[in-house]
């Protein structure tokens, strides 16, 4: 496989200047620099490292708290932007990564190292669930202030929602690395923002 880095300087200027958006509280570049940091970390389980690299790049170069096409725009930012550099097959890989951060769940790929790939790759993306309580309370705080503008039984009900999504699976993470390392303290976390939420319901 082609191994050669899609992401260029400009092109990372570019993207750090839609990250450093002062709406951006948690999906910021800070969220960007922490999943690269895990990238190198999970470098030598990854088949096509540069590839993951490149989405996470671009997986929230688009982001409106009050739009519902975000992953699909930027997928599309990414098309327009790497295209010339990526192989068709390649550059599909990557903008299937984007777009599969809506739901969280693995793309359908023929290619098991891409499957493999694209699961450490959401599971970096949810990571911050399984960080320390100091953590995750000032994600979930950051969070709440990119919806400031929805009221709070409608944040409430919406939040928890969401939350409720990642209990009912069977597991979180997709990825055994992600699992035995996060898991339990994803589920305590999310179990205990479920709990807050509702007591502010009351």
């Amino acid at each position: 496989m082609a191994t050669s880095h899609p992401i260029d300087e400009e092109t990372k200027r570019e993207l750090t200047a839609l990250y450093r958006d002062e709406n951006r509280h948690y999906h910021g570049l800070a969220h960007i620099e922490a999943l690269l940091a895990l990238a190198v970390e999970c470098r030598s389980k990854l088949s096509d490292p540069e590839a993951v690299e490149a989405a996470i790049w671009f997986h929230d170069a688009i982001y409106d708290s009050r739009a519902k096409d975000n992953e699909a725009r930027s997928a599309e930012l990414a098309r327009q932007l790497l295209a010339h550099r990526l192989q068709p097959a390649r550059m599909a890989r990557v903008a299937a990564m984007i777009l599969a951060t809506a739901m969280h769940e693995v793309p359908v790929f023929a290619n098991i190292d891409a499957v493999r790939d694209a699961a450490l790759f959401l599971d970096m993306d949810l990571s911050i669930l399984g960080a320390s309580p100091e953590v995750f309370d000032a994600y979930e705080a950051a969070i709440r202030r990119e919806y400031a503008w929805v009221p709070e039984d409608a944040w409430i009900a919406g939040r928890s929602a969401v939350l409720r999504t990642f209990l009912d699976r069977p597991y979180i993470y997709h990825s055994e690395e992600f699992r035995v390392r996060l898991e339990h303290r994803a589920r305590a976390n999310i179990e205990r923002s479920l709990a807050s939420l509702k007591g502010k319901d009351t």
